[in-house]
């Protein structure tokens, strides 16, 4: 496996790879765990052996506003490298900020859209402008034909999506179900900010959505209900937000697929998971 950090040797290593060889580009801030191997899992099948899955890891300050944990996120690219390593990944490339903006900060940015102002967006006004930027920046960089996403920020899986359709990127993306530990508590980099005792008040958060996800059958308000229960009751969580939607994201159906997201503070780390629903008749 090649790790490298310059646009050349990543241009060279590109370049080397067959024209009609398939690529899977995984776009990733490092501090690797069991979800972003599951992601470059599934990459690899999506490519199969012949094909290439790059791995990138850049903690992009774009998408930070002013406040927020920008440089206090984890930061292990020595670890990460060898986790990918181990999932099959072909070439990392991990540039610094100045390799990813060489004529300084972005002054010309991807705007979401509507998509990217509600939910998270709403909370962090700036942070999908930023996310939608860096995202088509890597993916010029990397040339891949397939992208793979994880689901656990369903939010941005769905504005990535858009974006590759609506401006004619040529890359499929494709979402990898959420990994979670053994209690529900769906695995991110930033659960290392949590001490013991937030870790196990943070597992509210998935049996909101498994509760939601029992009641759906009867319907948005049902499923809404039975996970704003379990949240009301559920000690150190302080909840932005809970919502039922259509899978885009907008209004939820009546009937058939939807999904549920939820997002909430514990501790001072913020939290998001989400999980699908079939929706039934009220």
């Amino acid at each position: 496996m090649q790790t490298l950090h310059t646009r050349e040797d990543l241009l060279d290593a590109r370049t080397a790879v067959a024209a009609e060889a398939p690529v899977a580009a995984v776009l990733t801030m490092g501090a690797l765990h069991a979800g972003h191997v599951a992601i470059a899992e599934q990459a690899r099948r999506l490519v199969g052996a012949d094909g290439t899955v790059l791995l990138s890891v850049f903690v992009n300050p774009l998408q930070f506003a002013a406040g927020e944990d920008l440089s206090r996120y984890p930061r292990s690219l020595g670890r990460d490298v060898e986790t990918a390593e181990q999932a099959g990944v072909d070439v990392v490339f991990a540039p610094s900020v100045e390799e990813v903006y060489p004529d300084g900060p972005a002054t010309i940015t991807v705007d979401p859209g509507p998509v990217g102002t509600v939910l998270e967006g709403a909370a962090r006004p700036t942070h999908f402008r930023g996310v939608l930027t860096v995202v088509a920046k890597l993916l010029n960089l990397l040339v891949p034909s397939v992208t793979v996403f994880g689901e656990k920020d369903y939010q941005q899986l769905v504005l990535v999506r858009r974006m590759c359709r609506e401006l004619e990127l040529g890359v499929e993306v494709v979402g990898c179900p959420t990994v979670r530990e053994p209690d529900g508590l769906a695995l991110s980099s930033r659960n290392a900010y949590l001490d013991a005792g937030q870790r196990s008040q943070a597992t509210a958060l998935f049996r909101a959505l498994r509760a939601g996800q029992q009641a759906a059958g009867d319907g948005v308000a049902a499923a809404r209900a039975a996970a704003g229960a379990v949240l009301g009751e559920a000690p150190g969580v302080d909840v932005d937000s809970l919502v039922v939607t259509d899978p885009d994201l907008g209004d939820p159906p009546a009937l058939g697929a939807a999904r549920m997201l939820v997002a909430a503070t514990v501790g001072r780390t913020r939290l998001l998971d989400n999980v699908a629903l079939t929706l039934g008749p009220a």
